[in-house]
């Protein structure tokens, strides 16, 4: 007995101390694990945005817009500059690499980052595999594109392509780096953020680039630039994120979500093949100089499409995303934002159209003339391609990017025809061909995307028939004051007059419409809302 209550004395401290420790680790570990949890929570959760989520909306589209102006800007000075300082060839030997780059380019993401914005709950253990995933595909696509650079070379008859084409190949892996970051701060709708790194990211770069050009370095100045501005963004991205990745792990579920990213980047690819087979088919068969008047054209009408089409996608995706669980708020929010979308876009068109000549000779000059008929047979198109991202907002943001993909397909197959049958009439029957299909084909293919979604092609009818009429409408108007406008006898100043007529026109018709002051005074009230909320953002900023 004594020797057995020795024993357990002496076993107690030994014990007890070993439970102090256990329980300090104990404690430890757990309040560890709960705050790095809660920090990754808070990359994930959305719940907090559904309550100001028409706000959020709001400003990111501000902010979207004001960046991409920021950034035209920034590229137009620097584009300025960097001319004087370097001389054409630089320029063409750089363009002879970008265009191999930007197909490649298209398969970094791999539709991933769809995936992380759209996904109602997602883990931080996700989105570390698909970050992990990014990067091996980068990394992939970086040897690959090393591996081409003598054939590159051989190709264009230009050894210096093997450096210039080496040295553009890191950025890939740069930008691997950055998919997953990017797509948290667009799930978590910092659109603002993303903004500021794009905008930081170009004026490093463009610097860098200035520099490079008055050191004497030639054609090396603009490739320091292009790595300059990815290494920037993939630095500001991650230090405006917070989000740090952990190691890959299987059995998370991220097999579907592999499945999913990749509809959506053959989406994507077939989207690439679209815009610019016919280009590479004219230029084939008509050579450089119908190419020219085609390809300028086309450049003209799609530009400002692209201007509106872009930064509204990514605003509405993770907006939609949030929603799909409430039919009624998401057919009330996408109605809202398609009808922002044609608003902007459709007036554009019809002017565009209407007052074409003033258009293209103004900006390119007499010499391409023959742009215009081209420009013009191009424009029911583009009206009509003002609904082109209709269908692939509800489809990515309800998880369906099969029924994207079918319908992207489909559209591939419509347009080969077109273009086909226009190629023996030159860039004006490929135009003609590829306006007629746009315009047969639109409603039934949207009609495909939208099925079985909370929104129909009614409520998509709603939403653009009063900015479809007044921009035609508009149009009409415009083109009977043409002939006195072109009395001015100054090509600018009778752009000027004409758009001026043109805007006019537009919101009185507006304000004619059913409804249309109803509307219009929406816009406003979102436009004073946006005011409000940025005079107030310090006192914001404090309270959050």
């Amino acid at each position: 007995m004594p020797e057995k209550a020795a024993t357990a004395e002496s076993s107690e401290p030994p014990a007890e101390a070993s439970g102090t420790q256990e329980g300090r680790s104990g404690t430890a570990r757990p309040e560890a694990a709960n705050a790095t949890k809660a920090s990754n929570d808070r990359h994930f959760r959305t719940d907090h945005l559904l309550g100001d989520l028409r706000g959020r909306s709001v400003r990111g589209g501000a902010h979207t817009i004001l960046g991409q102006s920021a950034s035209v800007l920034i590229q137009f000075g620097s584009t300025a500059v960097l001319a004087r300082l370097l001389v054409p060839d630089d320029f063409g030997l750089i363009a002879m690499v970008a265009a191999i780059i930007g197909f490649v380019r298209m398969f970094k993401d791999l539709g991933l980052s769809t995936v992380t914005i759209q996904r109602a709950d997602i883990t931080h253990e996700q989105v570390s595999t698909l970050f992990w995933v990014n990067v091996a595909i980068s990394a992939g696509l970086m040897l690959i594109t090393a591996s081409a650079a003598p054939l590159i070379s051989w190709f264009y008859g230009e050894p210096r392509l093997v450096g210039i084409t080496l040295a553009l190949s890191a950025t890939f892996l740069l930008g691997g780096l950055t998919v997953q970051h990017q797509a948290l701060l667009r799930r978590q709708m910092r659109f603002g953020t993303l903004a500021l790194v794009a905008i930081a990211s170009q004026i490093v770069a463009v610097a860098v680039g200035i520099v490079g050009a008055l050191s004497g370095l030639g054609y090396w100045a603009l490739v320091a630039m292009n790595a300059a501005n990815a290494a920037a963004n993939a630095a500001f991205v991650w230090i405006a994120c917070g989000w740090r990745p952990g190691p890959p792990v299987r059995g998370v579920g991220v097999r579907s979500m592999l499945a999913f990213g990749g509809q959506v980047s053959a989406s994507e690819f077939l989207g690439y093949i679209c815009r610019n087979i016919d280009k590479v088919l004219l230029g084939a068969m008509h050579g450089a100089a119908a190419l020219g008047f085609y390809a300028k054209a086309y450049q003209l009408l799609l530009l400002p499409m692209r201007q509106i089409n872009a930064p509204m996608k990514r605003i509405a995706l993770p907006a939609l995303s949030r929603l799909r669980v409430d039919p009624a708020r998401y057919r009330r929010f996408y109605t809202k934002a398609i009808g922002m979308l044609v608003t902007c876009g459709m007036p554009v068109v019809v002017f565009a159209f209407v007052d074409v000549r003033t258009i293209v000779l103004t900006l390119l000059g007499d010499q391409w003339h023959e742009s215009i008929l081209i420009f013009q047979c191009l424009a029911p198109a583009a009206f009509i391609g003002t609904l082109n991202v209709a269908g692939g907002w509800v489809n990515l943001s309800l998880g369906r990017a099969d029924r994207t993909l079918r319908a992207k397909i489909v559209t591939t197959t419509l347009l080969m025809f077109a273009i086909f049958s226009g190629l023996p009439y030159g860039p004006v029957g490929v135009a003609t061909m590829i306006s007629i299909v746009e315009v047969v084909s639109r409603a039934p293919i949207l009609a495909y995307q939208l099925h079985g979604s909370p929104v129909s092609l009614l409520d998509v009818g709603r939403a653009i028939w009063r900015p479809a009429t007044a921009s035609i409408g508009a149009g009409a108007l415009l083109f009977l004051c043409l002939k006195p406008i072109g009395t001015i006898g100054n090509l600018p100043a009778e752009l000027l007059v004409g758009a001026a007529f043109y805007g006019v026109f537009y919101l009185l018709l507006w304000l004619l419409l059913p409804g249309g002051r109803e509307i219009l005074g929406e816009i406003v009230g979102l436009a004073r809302e946006l005011k409000r909320k940025r005079a107030s953002k310090p006192e914001t900023a404090v309270q959050t």
